[in-house]
């Protein structure tokens, strides 16, 4: 796994691309007779799984871009995951897991699941022993069989599950009714706030400008609502909306088309990159600060360089942070300007605007 590079790249990165829950599961898979197996893999951060298990008959499925392209990046472009949970197809023996953070997002993966296993099939989820929550014991226990966990080595655990349960419908999407929106909003189990509007979105609701905007860019788009409110108040633009989770696209998708009849765009990757230059009059972002357990600013400073580049001069990059991020200097630097417009307790909204075609990095 030496070999293994995280996605995108980066000069002097040092996190490195696998974990030990990654090894621990690796280790055990090996261990069986896998002889005429098919093997499901699911949420593998950057192909150590998929890369390791390469000559068996293994498909691997991720939500995530950034975890996509890393799995090609690492198999030489060998492997390609399935990135929408309809194509799995058929039954499995072994399916390895990455236990992802998000509970639901689990609970739907587990649901789906029972359609696709026998009771001689087995899970095998691996998680390093901070971040194992103990809901996914009991998802694990309600939709597939009763679990045993293997010794912790080097902080990671492996939790084993073998199949009892009945194939079972997901809950998953659901419908949520979010105030001054006529329409519910669908919203996948892998959204952050699925079940309502997160108090930092509401808030930059709030402030959402109207102008004369052709071209508006929803980044980081999650359920779509930030997009949708912009057209709202922009009637005549051309809506984008882009997010690395494929599970977030197709929300804003289908959100989108309940609310209007005119065509968007919707874009699946890492923060807006591969993406025209010059092309956009305005871009709104509330970036995360995680990639999955992973914690930084590297995700909002990715997204303002990419907004920055694909602004036309005069265009404006309108972004909500917690006060503590100091986003407004990150902004200011890249774009020689910033003016905070709002602030409350927690957030503050800033914007900034592309003055000259230049291309500093921040």
């Amino acid at each position: 796994m030496q070999n293994l590079r995280r996605y995108p790249q980066k000069k002097n990165d040092l996190l490195q691309a696998w974990d030990s829950a990654d090894e621990l599961m690796l280790k055990h898979i090996k261990s069986q007779d896998l002889t005429g197996k098919r093997i499901l893999i699911i949420n593998d951060h950057f192909g150590a799984l998929s890369c390791g298990l390469e000559g068996q008959d293994t498909t691997t499925y991720t939500d995530s871009y950034v975890a996509s392209m890393g799995i090609r990046q690492n198999s030489a472009g060998r492997i390609h995951p399935l990135n929408n949970l309809q194509d799995i197809s058929g039954v499995y023996d072994y399916v390895l897991i990455q236990i992802p953070k998000n509970m639901s997002y689990f609970e739907d993966l587990l649901c789906r699941l029972t359609s696709h296993l026998t009771s001689n099939s087995q899970l095998i989820c691996g998680s390093m022993v901070k971040h194992l929550a103990p809901t996914s014991f009991d998802l694990l226990n309600k939709y597939i069989g009763a679990t045993t966990t293997s010794l912790a080595e080097k902080k990671a655990r492996l939790v084993f599950a073998r199949f009892e349960k009945s194939p079972i419908v997901s809950p998953y999407p659901q419908t949520v009714k979010l105030d001054s929106f006529e329409f519910p909003f669908s919203h996948n189990s892998n959204l952050f706030s699925r079940d309502k509007l997160d108090i930092g979105s509401r808030f930059f609701l709030q402030n959402l400008p109207s102008g004369n905007f052709n071209t508006i860019l929803d980044l980081g788009c999650a359920n779509g609502v930030i997009g949708i409110k912009a057209k709202m108040l922009n009637p005549k633009a051309k809506i984008i909306f882009a997010d690395e989770s494929a599970m977030a696209i197709e929300s804003a998708k289908t959100n989108y088309q309940n609310h209007f009849k005119d065509s968007a765009e919707f874009v699946w990757t890492n923060c807006f990159e591969g993406q025209p230059k010059g092309a956009l009059d305005l871009v709104l972002c509330n970036p995360p600060f995680h990639q999955g357990t992973t914690i930084g600013d590297f995700i909002a400073l990715q997204m303002f360089q990419d907004a920055y580049e694909s602004l036309k001069v005069g265009g404006v990059l309108r972004v909500i942070g917690n006060t503590h991020l100091g986003y407004q200097v990150r902004l200011k630097r890249l774009f020689g300007n910033s003016t905070i417009l709002d602030t409350n307790q927690k957030f503050l909204i800033c914007e900034s605007v592309k003055s000259i075609p230049s291309n500093p990095v921040i």
